[in-house]
């Protein structure tokens, strides 16, 4: 009798996650689900908060998306790009990374490389 128990539960647990994924794949195809624009900052070193706190854009206030954060999802202001390049690293080793993209950054200031490490500076 306990053989049969566990494959109903099998059972129930297929169901139950096919119709979730045919649902949400649904809401998508039909466009209920807002993707907003930008593109989310690449990941920090190490892993995130282990939960989702946002499933898609729609779910995150203002302009923010709803991003992978290395282990689950959570939302995060877009990635930004600010006119001008970066000049080259130079000058002492400087390791550590204080912006991981432009819009972290103040005024024109660019997020660049540095010599083994990213920080904000002045664009050429």
């Amino acid at each position: 009798m306990e053989k049969h128990w566990s494959a109903v539960c099998a059972l129930i647990l297929t169901l139950s996650a096919f119709v979730h994924f045919n649902i949400a794949f649904a809401a998508k195809a039909d466009g209920n689900l807002t993707a907003k624009p930008g593109v989310c900052p690449r990941r920090r070193w190490g892993l995130g908060r282990c939960a989702e706190f946002c499933s898609d854009d729609s779910d995150c206030p203002n302009d923010e998306k709803c991003c992978y954060n290395g282990c689950g999802h959570e939302c995060t202001a877009p990635y930004t790009v600010k006119r001008g390049r970066c000049a080259l690293p130079k000058g002492t080793p400087m390791c550590a990374e204080y912006c991981y993209h432009d819009g972290q950054c103040p005024g024109e200031q660019k997020c660049c490389k540095t010599t083994c490490g990213h920080a904000c500076s002045e664009p050429c």
